[in-house]
């Protein structure tokens, strides 16, 4: 089960985007005006050139170099330190998280229950430390964000012992079971609410999650997000070192070590009477068709 999935896409920083969109704008910019094919502007004295550089992060990409007037330099300018403060402003409280892709092991077991940690077939619930699990799913749409209603959420994981069930791999089958596994369908303020196990762990992975939110898009098509949630290493010491999770050894990958890990999907844990609990709000943009 080593390497199951692999990220989806790069990333970029809201620091690296306003450098993109930067020197983007100068390219158009100096394209608009009159001379800007690299003969100077008539009246232009001392005008700027702009090298071509390489943008971090997207391979192979790079933006011309041009000559700015200085009046057309000093409104770039003005332009982009109004570009810059504008998209340093706080985003909506709810966030687009990013897409991981679902792994070898999504089952689309159709098995509508809050409750996962059971194998329907026999009972059999699975043995480990309780964590709640909610998600709070949101549209965004003109920078603001409303609950989404009638989303389905499905959510899988590996068992103590680092085994999934509903599929036959090396050393198990479990093809017959249907233990964590499950989905929900969030209500008026965008909520669905499990109630599962902290997962254990297998080779070539940290800890983690994985969902999958589906409902319809803009104009009716369906629409797809999937990704992974992943855990605070001190928390994971925590209750790996106790039963039955103990029994498995040590593990030999870590958040750090982990290629798929992303902070951006790090819960944030609390403990209660009983175990754990953590809420996600993740927020989608619909508009987009799907993704992942």
């Amino acid at each position: 089960m080593d390497n199951d999935d692999q990220q989806v896409g790069y990333l970029l920083t809201r620091r690296e985007m306003i450098k993109v969109l930067g020197a983007v704008g100068v390219s158009l910019l100096a394209g608009c005006r009159p001379g800007a094919s690299g003969t100077a502007t008539p009246g232009a004295t001392a005008a700027t050139t702009v090298a071509a550089t390489a943008t971090p992060g997207i391979e192979g990409q790079t933006v011309a170099a041009v000559t700015v007037a200085p009046t057309v330099q000093a409104a770039l300018t003005a332009e982009m330190a109004t570009a810059e403060t504008t998209n340093l402003t706080p985003v909506p409280d709810c966030v687009v998280r990013p897409a991981l892709t679902e792994g070898p092991y999504f089952v689309d077991t159709q098995l509508n229950r809050a409750d996962i940690r059971s194998d329907p077939a026999n009972g059999a619930i699975s043995e480990g430390a309780l964590l709640s699990l909610a998600f709070v799913v949101s549209q965004v749409g003109n920078n603001v964000c409303a609950p989404l209603e009638g989303a389905v959420v499905d959510v899988w994981h590996c068992d103590a012992a680092g085994v999934y069930s509903g599929v036959s791999d090396p050393g198990f089958d479990t093809s017959s079971q249907q233990f964590l596994r499950g989905y929900q369908v969030t209500d008026r303020s965008g909520r669905a609410q499990f109630t599962t196990i902290y997962p254990g762990w297998y080779p070539g992975r940290t800890v983690h999650i994985h969902f999958k939110v589906r409902t319809n898009a803009t104009g009716g098509q369906a629409y797809e997000f999937t990704s992974q949630l992943f855990f605070d290493e001190a928390l994971n010491d925590q209750v790996l070192a106790q039963p039955p999770y103990a029994a498995r050894g040590q593990r030999n990958t870590f958040n750090s070590e982990d290629n798929i890990y992303n902070d951006l999907l790090l819960l944030d844990v609390s403990r209660t009477a009983d175990g754990y609990a953590t809420t996600f709000n993740i927020g989608l943009d619909l508009s987009d068709g799907g993704v992942g």
